[in-house]
């Protein structure tokens, strides 16, 4: 597992990196990062780390048998293996459509998937993670951050540590020729979405340029029933009405 990761001190994005990298790597190929100059996260947002305390890093992935329209199943997979490494340390956390990892409602993980298509299939995929794991401090403009270390108390080796996580998602995603297995990815995913079940505040977004943590929406009160066949999230409304909403078109209350 460590053979096929690549560490720098200090690079302006190990997606970036990665993405130039592609063609000559192999699957499953691991650029991760002390510190990045220009991280980057959903939305065009930066991704704040200090360096040396987060893991930050990206994964390859060259799946052959993944369609365009399957393409959700790589963010499930991210997601499944990132709960499954936090709950080995003790930390019960959830996924917030579409990849986010939370636990209770303090953000400690961000993820960014950018997929190469060919062919009506997935090429290549590179999943890029931002893991608070021994940050303690943050910026104030930040709403809702935690990390590991605020979770657990311990300080981690980030080293150390990525191989361990590594192991968690390539379990979901040995799977993937499986339709058994991806049956189980959507019923695992469905089952520790954030939020999913209760009323909560939302805010519809209207269709802008501008980023959605910089605008306003009509706000609405909703349950989040689960996602739709093209990975949208379903909301049900108090008055009965059921709508689907891609990403971007709904934003979370908290």
């Amino acid at each position: 597992m460590a053979d096929s990761i690549r560490w720098f001190d200090t690079v302006d994005s190990t997606n970036t990196q990665l993405m130039n990298d592609k063609d000559s790597l192999p699957d499953r190929s691991v650029y991760a990062a002390l510190f990045q100059t220009a991280g980057r996260g959903q939305k065009g947002n930066r991704w704040e780390s200090r360096a040396g305390e987060n893991l930050t890093f990206s994964i390859l992935l060259k799946p052959a048998c993944i369609a365009v329209s399957e393409q959700f199943i790589l963010s499930q997979i991210v997601a499944l293996g990132l709960l499954d490494y936090l709950a080995g340390e003790g930390v019960t956390a959830t996924i917030k459509w579409p990849n986010d990892i939370y636990v209770g409602d303090r953000k400690i993980c961000g993820t960014l998937i950018e997929n190469t298509l060919s062919d009506g299939k997935i090429a290549a995929s590179i999943a890029g993670i931002g893991l608070n794991m021994n940050q303690r401090e943050f910026d104030p403009s930040l709403p809702n951050p935690t990390s590991l270390t605020l979770q657990t108390g311990k300080s981690y080796d980030v080293k150390e540590e990525l191989p361990r996580l590594l192991s968690c998602c390539f379990r979901y995603y040995d799977q993937l020729d499986s339709d058994y297995a991806r049956n189980g990815f959507d019923a695992a995913y469905l089952a520790r979405l954030y939020r999913r079940g209760a009323w909560h505040f939302f805010e519809e977004m209207p269709s802008s340029d501008i980023p959605t943590e910089h605008r306003s929406g009509l706000r609405i009160e909703a349950r989040i029933l689960g996602i739709d066949t093209k990975a949208r999230l379903l909301l049900e409304h108090r008055d009965g009405t059921l709508r689907a909403y891609g990403f971007k078109e709904i934003k979370y209350v908290l």
